[in-house]
């Protein structure tokens, strides 16, 4: 599916965003080993999340759907398998997050993925899962992934990069072990994991860049309420702060600190954002958002704000190809293992619209420019990397056509619809 994104556009509305990618999957993955009924609402409806779901029926869970609303049966702490196979699609979160429960589970399973997928290392997750115990086969680093779990021994363990899905994995894992187990981050990443376990009554204790988790005989089914998700969120606040004369509200996105790198960054680039209505829910922060155009300036992003925003960084890069002066950004080598090699494409696809983009091995130096043109672009497959490419054509002259948009689905198959609600010409 190709698009065509005309230039010289503001954006002026009131909007709301799908419910949170990240915390969608954690709740329906701890939901499957809670005893009784957990209901979600307000579960993203994309691509990804579906795959969560479709992975755990074959494991013997029963689900309703109705639009997002999602109801789970939990079977408790121990798990059945209907497949011996389960596909995760585009998704490493439910790879890495499955792969967590799974370690636990006295039978072994596959989990493979789409051919995106199948290039992203999974070596991080294999090491410490291995030291708990449990056995895993990769292809060479990567899926098809076979693990066999079953009785796990607690770990004290320190990564060498924040990854909050590696960290699941391990905590989720711990849940399961002869005793505590300690996880050391370099800097905090996304914290989602921690309040959903504690929320299901799951005795953890966090402390700085540290968690220890504590083996469960039993978690109990909740009521969830998903709060909008702040990185789809992102690329509405970036548009509006590009394009003139133009404001946009977001209502209920979530707010937690450990997702907010990318609100920090904007404000320090001189972008006028307010945020109001604050109120928590299922133990999250969330609340409404308005950006206005506004006059950035370039900024160095780096070291822990990184993990705070690095699904954003692709939109990131487009605010800092108009912004006056240049942008660094740093210690974001992770980009290179993501749906694609951001680093890469952004640099390629943005300077074909006439930014001024230097890659570095973990990061960008992005000099900004006066005007951006329209041009054929391509997403690479990596839906926020479309995304963001939208965003740009917007603020540019003349015409973006924008190749291969319809992975946009993997995290808001209903972006397009929306960015179009509230183009003004």
């Amino acid at each position: 599916m190709d698009i065509r994104i005309k230039g010289h556009r503001k954006i002026k509305g009131n909007i709301a965003m799908p419910g949170d990618k990240s915390i969608s999957h954690r709740s329906a993955i701890i939901a499957s080993i809670a005893d009784g009924i957990t209901e979600i609402d307000g579960f993203s409806d994309g691509r990804d999340c579906l795959d969560t779901l479709i992975c755990l029926k074959n494991l013997g869970l029963n689900i309703d759907k109705k639009e997002n609303k999602v109801i789970i049966y939990g079977k408790g702490m121990h798990l059945k398998r209907l497949s011996s196979n389960l596909y995760a699609g585009n998704s490493g979160t439910t790879v890495r997050l499955l792969s967590g429960i799974l370690a636990g589970q006295a039978f072994s399973c596959v989990i493979d993925g789409d051919e995106s997928l199948k290039k992203r290392p999974m070596n991080t997750l294999v090491k410490p899962l291995s030291l708990m115990g449990a056995h895993i086969n990769l292809n060479e680093g990567k899926l098809p992934l076979r693990i066999e779990g079953g009785c796990l021994k607690a770990i004290d363990y320190r990564m060498h990069t924040a990854s909050a899905q590696v960290k699941s994995a391990l905590l989720l894992a711990g849940l399961y072990t002869d005793g505590p187990s300690r996880i050391t981050e370099p800097c905090k990443s996304r914290n989602h994991t921690e309040l959903m376990l504690e929320s299901f009554g799951a005795r953890l204790y966090s402390s700085g860049n540290s968690t220890i988790i504590y083996p469960a005989k039993k978690l109990t089914g909740q009521k969830i309420q998903v709060p909008g998700d702040i990185s789809s969120a992102a690329f509405f606040i970036a548009a509006a702060l590009i394009t003139p004369a133009s404001k946009i509200c977001i209502r209920n996105v979530g707010l937690n600190k450990t997702r907010t790198g990318i609100i920090d960054a904007f404000k320090a680039m001189g972008g006028d954002i307010k945020i109001s209505d604050l109120r928590y829910q299922s133990g999250e922060l969330s609340g409404d958002i308005e950006a206005y155009s506004s006059a950035l300036k370039g900024i160095s992003v780096g070291g822990d704000i990184v993990p705070r925003l690095i699904d954003e960084i692709p939109v990131l890069a487009v605010a800092a190809s108009l912004a006056d002066g240049i942008t660094v950004i740093k210690d974001a080598g992770e980009l290179k293992v993501k749906e694609s090699n951001r680093i890469a494409t952004v640099a390629t696809e943005l300077g074909k619209m006439g930014a001024c983009i230097r890659k570095m091995d973990d990061g960008l130096v992005i000099s900004g420019v006066r005007h951006l043109h329209g041009s054929m672009v391509d997403s690479h497959c990596d839906h926020r990397l479309a995304m963001a490419l939208a965003v740009a054509g917007l603020a540019s002259d003349g015409v973006t056509c924008i190749r291969n948009f319809g992975c946009c689905g993997v995290s808001f198959p209903g972006f397009y619809k929306t960015l179009n609600s509230v183009c003004v010409q």
